[in-house]
């Protein structure tokens, strides 16, 4: 494929990074009280409020980290999260080309549109939607 037949990618940044950790609350401490990190992101979500989004980050930083318990309860390596305008055209356009994408973004009441993509070697990368000011 040449470069003038890909539609250009709308992701601006890299946004949010993830951290797979065993204990949301002990994890907050640590990059709070040893790090300096402030919350920039702490809601529950889910049917009964299960889930937490949790993120944190240097004072004055762009890029935010957040803390998540292992997806199914399986330990896993961390992942990257990047941001763009249009998670919907992202979407996709990632799709078009074939990439290991998520059938559809998730709308979950508390956290952000987003949707998950997997590298050739089965990394995730999630493609989050810009936080809008407010």
């Amino acid at each position: 494929m040449t470069r003038s037949t890909v539609t250009p990618t709308t992701v601006t940044d890299i946004g949010v990074v993830m951290f797979t950790v065993s204990n949301q609350d002990a994890a907050l401490a640590f990059y709070t009280e040893k790090l300096g990190f402030e919350v920039r992101g702490d809601s529950r979500f889910g049917e009964n409020g299960e889930h937490r989004w949790l993120e944190v980050a240097p004072p004055g930083s762009r890029a935010r980290l957040a803390l998540n318990p292992p997806m199914g309860n399986q330990p896993g390596g961390s992942g990257i999260g990047v941001e763009t305008p249009d998670v919907l055209a992202e979407h996709k356009r990632l799709s078009a080309l074939g990439v290991d994408v998520d059938p559809e973004p998730m709308r979950t009441p508390g956290a952000p549109l987003l949707f998950m993509m997997r590298d050739p070697d089965g990394n995730h990368i999630a493609v989050v939607e810009v936080p809008t000011a407010g």
